[in-house]
C-alpha cells in the first residue's frame, strides 16, 4: 500500500538517549505513549536557500544553505493523568531532550531527538474539549543524525 490513513498513528517519548542514533539504538529504548493527540502535525527537513548576487552580472544565484529539521506541533486533549503528557511537561520545565517515536498505522516508524519548546492550554466554546498545543523542536545527535526512518517489515 502506498498511502494510509493517519488514524492508528502513535507518538511516544523516552527521556533516555539511544546508545546509537540508528534504528537499533532507538528501538532498545522504553517509550511512553502520549495520549489524546488529535493532530500529530508534520515534521521533516527544510533547506534554506542563500541568495548571492554578484554586482558584475546582477543575476541572483541560489545556493543551498543550512538544513533545519523544524518543529512538530501536536494538538491534544489535555489529560493531567496521562504519563506521556506529564513527560512532555517535565521535559519542557527541565529543558530535557527527549527521544521521540512516531509509529504509523502500517508499521513505519520515525525516530528523532527533540526538545519540548511549549505546552499551552487551548480553550473554546462550551462544546470544546480543553486542549493543548505542544511544540517539539527536532534536533540531531552530536554526530548529526536527525530523523531515522524505519520501514515496516515486508509482508510474508
Amino acid at each position: 500500500m502506498s498511502v494510509e490513513l493517519v488514524v492508528g498513528t502513535e507518538l511516544s517519548v523516552s527521556v533516555a538517549a539511544p546508545a546509537t542514533y540508528d534504528a537499533t539504538g532507538y528501538a532498545a529504548l522504553t517509550y511512553t505513549k502520549v495520549g489524546e493527540i488529535t493532530d500529530a502535525g508534520e515534521h521533516g527537513p527544510t533547506l534554506s536557500i542563500t541568495d548571492h548576487t554578484p554586482i558584475d552580472t546582477g543575476i541572483t544565484q541560489k545556493l543551498p544553505g543550512t538544513t533545519s529539521l523544524g518543529e512538530k506541533t501536536l494538538q491534544l486533549g489535555q489529560d493531567r493523568t496521562d504519563a506521556g503528557q506529564a513527560i512532555l511537561k517535565t521535559a519542557l520545565a527541565n529543558k530535557t531532550r527527549l527521544s521521540v517515536k512516531v509509529e504509523y498505522q502500517g508499521g513505519d516508524i520515525d525516530y528523532f531527538p527533540a526538545y519540548v519548546t511549549s505546552f499551552t492550554t487551548t480553550g473554546g466554546d462550551g462544546n470544546a474539549v480543553r486542549g493543548g498545543t505542544v511544540t517539539l523542536a527536532l534536533t540531531t545527535s552530536k554526530s548529526g543524525v536527525g530523523i531515522v526512518e524505519v520501514n515496516a517489515p515486508a509482508p510474508t
